[in-house]
């Protein structure tokens, strides 16, 4: 309809303008002019060209209307052809549930036990089946929860066998985990054994245990100068134990530079990892006695400084009663490390350097990101360099 106006429309127009169009003479002038008369109507192209667009443009809009009309009636008849096919697919299915139903119900008692679903699914599938995977197709189906299945809770023989093909997928999934889990706590059991190996931190043995109250002659020995007193008095020589401390003490400083071999020995040794945890431990406190000793005696002669400074004369019995004091509470310091190490517990009782020497003493929980090699000893994973790690860092920038 809208297209036959617009049509006469623009016949009606293109008529107008063209007897319009004409030559036309003017008047009051000595020569006739002959003009084109164009100030009442428009040029002649641009009217063709205007209806021509609004032709066109009405034309398509019929098209457009036609298309998707098309194309609605033809989603419409897709819909009720999907729709149809689901509802045949659906009746088929419910046919298929319903015979196979008929024939898994053996005793026809309107409901299908656990006992006909494991004797029909062996008949439909040839194949045996385990009551264990019959009692998780029951529990999967039996929606009513009754442990019988009714003909609305009953599939097909396809769907029970998916279902048990899933349920094999699973109890395969599972099994490969749990063996995975296996490995992985084997292979932690073998590392922690490994650590403990490495560190050597078994119980000692008897051997063990009497080396561990060697490395305390190191801070008896220099310690001896604040026993120097009591050492030598007159019955001294007849006290075997004077003796021997002395014989010790001689051969001690027949060693060039004694004290400073000791002091890196015991500091290089205490770093095996190897070496029984309990001589580790003493070789450290050894050394860290041996540097407390230093400290009385950095007293003693500030004192005496002080004291002279001042115009104090201090009396030589009290020099020798602090001597005593030191050289006697060394003495028991040292008898409670060598207790205590022979019954083959760690002498951690010393105040302050005790728990110095344990802070500095490797344990298993520091042995992080360690390996396994093929003989199974650890090797600890080695501290990243500087120059690696700044490395490292650019590359990530």
């Amino acid at each position: 309809m809208h297209s036959v106006i617009y049509k006469a429309t623009a016949i009606a127009t293109i008529i107008g303008t063209s007897s319009i169009d004409a030559f036309t003479p003017i008047s009051q002038t000595n020569t006739p002019i002959i003009t084109r008369a164009t100030n009442s109507f428009p040029p002649l192209l641009p009217a063709h060209r205007y209806y021509n667009t609004q032709l066109h443009a009405a034309v398509d809009d019929d098209a457009q209307d036609n298309e998707i009309e098309r194309l609605k009636r033809q989603a419409a008849k897709l819909r009720a052809e999907a729709a149809s096919l689901e509802a045949d697919k659906a009746k088929q299915l419910a046919d298929a549930a319903e015979r196979a139903f008929n024939k898994f119900d053996i005793n026809s008692d309107g409901e299908v036990s656990l006992s006909e679903l494991k004797l029909g699914l062996e008949k439909e599938l040839k194949t045996e089946i385990s009551e264990k995977r019959v009692k998780e197709l029951m529990n999967i189906f039996d929606t009513s929860g009754d442990g019988a299945l009714q003909l609305d809770e009953f599939v097909t023989v396809d769907r029970f066998r998916n279902q048990l093909e899933a349920l094999a997928r699973e109890e395969k999934r599972l099994a490969a985990e749990a063996e995975q889990e296996k490995k992985r706590q084997e292979q932690e059991v073998l590392l922690a054994e490994a650590k403990l190996e490495f560190l050597n931190e078994k119980e000692p043995t008897m051997s063990e245990k009497a080396l561990s109250v060697l490395p305390y002659l190191f801070p008896l020995m220099d310690g001896l100068q604040y026993g120097r007193f009591l050492l030598s008095s007159d019955d001294a020589g007849a006290n075997p134990f004077i003796v021997i401390l002395a014989v010790l003490y001689s051969l001690y400083r027949s060693i060039p530079f004694s004290g400073f071999v000791a002091f890196f020995a015991l500091n290089i040794l205490s770093g095996n990892p190897s070496i029984n945890r309990l001589i580790r431990f003493n070789m450290q406190q050894a050394i860290y006695l041996d540097i407390a000793l230093f400290f009385p005696s950095l007293l003693t002669g500030l004192g005496g400084l002080i004291a002279s400074g001042a115009g104090v004369s201090v009396p030589g019995a009290v020099g020798e009663l602090f001597s005593d004091v030191m050289f006697g509470t060394l003495l028991l310091t040292l008898a409670y490390c060598a207790v205590s190490s022979f019954f083959g517990k760690e002498p951690d009782s010393i105040p302050l350097i005790s728990q110095a020497v344990k802070s500095r003493m490797p344990t298993v929980d520091m042995l992080e990101g360690g390996t396994l090699d093929n003989e199974g000893r650890f090797i600890p994973k080695m501290p990243e360099r500087r120059e690696d790690k700044d490395k490292s860092d650019e590359d990530k920038k």
